[in-house]
């Protein structure tokens, strides 16, 4: 049986957003993630990434770069006893018109299919307007954060696209956990 879960960016949502990041040392949770990430999983929802990382199509860095740094998100994370569900990492670059970029909804669909997620019962919570553009795509509900890359000029956008905006993760997990039971 499927049921919702919890679609995250990485790059400016989970963590602090570094310019095409390929060094694990430098991985940094933004702040509220781990106080809003612990929430969504003490009321059960799983946590997926969802990650556009075109550096690896612009041969800044390769696969296994982006790999690791992964794992250095999730051993920061697991020392909360927060863990995430899925990993699944676009890497075109934006010109390539594959079907995985955010805000097209290939991503999401892979990670539906692997980890029986209904889409239509989840949430996408991002930085970007390609995000909660996502959201939209995939008939789930959308959060923008404000930390990354969001500006002043983004929050309109996302507003009329149907997205709730919230300062970081847990204030995110708030507005869900006050929304409706899992």
């Amino acid at each position: 049986m499927s049921r919702g879960a919890i679609l995250l960016d990485r790059d400016g949502t989970l963590i602090v957003e570094r310019h095409y990041l390929s060094d694990p040392a430098s991985v940094e949770l933004e702040t509220g993630a781990i106080e809003g990430l612990h929430k969504l999983t003490e009321a059960g929802w799983p946590l997926v990434v969802l990650t556009n990382q075109s550096g690896i199509g612009r041969g800044y860095f390769d696969r296994n770069a982006v790999d690791a740094v992964n794992t250095a998100v999730q051993e920061k994370l697991s020392l909360n006893g927060i863990f995430i569900a899925g990993w699944y990492v676009c890497p075109h670059e934006p010109e390539d018109g594959c079907a995985c970029r955010k805000p097209l909804p290939g991503l999401a669909l892979e990670a539906a299919e692997m980890l029986e997620i209904d889409l239509g019962a989840s949430w996408m919570i991002g930085d970007k307007l390609s995000d909660v553009g996502l959201a939209q795509a995939i008939g789930a509900r959308g959060i923008l954060v404000q930390t990354g890359h969001t500006t002043f000029q983004d929050e309109g956008p996302a507003r009329a696209s149907g997205a709730w905006i919230a300062s970081n993760l847990d204030e995110a997990a708030d507005l869900i956990l006050s929304e409706k039971p899992v």
